[in-house]
């Protein structure tokens, strides 16, 4: 081991350090406080750890750990990137514009299709495009070539249903 240094320097003090403590008054001298029982009352505490969370809280984090722990296979893992705030305002944009029409707008169409049809004139409307739902639906349209665009959230559970999707 090294030798200790014989007289070494002495540091100087701080000078803030020496500040005299202020005299207590005795009459508002603070006891210790007795948590023993029939004494004071328990200070609160942060017991969040030890709640029984709901069982779809419980689910949710398990599923959370779970997906870290594991190695995901890339059919599943690529819909862990969602497209972001600006794409996604694109695309219900779209959807928007090519949304189904209501109950009321075909209705109207199809009686003013027939009230053209009754008048002997030629029928000019026809069925608007709109954008084709449907988990089994969209399956067949990838498969007969005639889907240009295929929008899947990214948060379905559970995923087997798109994973496997053509």
């Amino acid at each position: 081991m090294g030798k200790a240094a014989k007289g070494g320097k002495k540091l100087p003090s701080a000078p803030l350090a020496e500040k005299k403590k202020a005299k207590k008054n005795p009459l508002f001298e603070k006891a210790p406080r007795n948590f023993r029982l029939g004494g004071d009352i328990q200070p609160k505490r942060d017991l969040t750890r030890f709640v029984k969370w709901p069982k779809y809280v419980r689910l949710q984090r398990m599923k959370r750990v779970m997906l870290m722990r594991l190695k995901v296979p890339p059919a599943i893992n690529q819909f862990n990137a969602a497209i972001d705030k600006n794409q996604a305002g694109k695309v219900l944009a779209l959807c928007k514009k090519y949304m189904p029409e209501t109950k009321a707008a075909k209705k109207a169409r199809l009686m003013e299709m027939a009230q053209q049809k009754k008048d002997g004139q030629e029928v000019k409307t026809k069925k608007p495009q709109v954008v084709k739902y449907g988990l089994n639906h969209v399956t067949t349209l990838i498969e007969n070539k005639q889907a240009k665009l295929v929008v899947i959230a990214h948060d379905v559970d559970p995923i087997e249903l798109v994973c496997w999707l053509p």
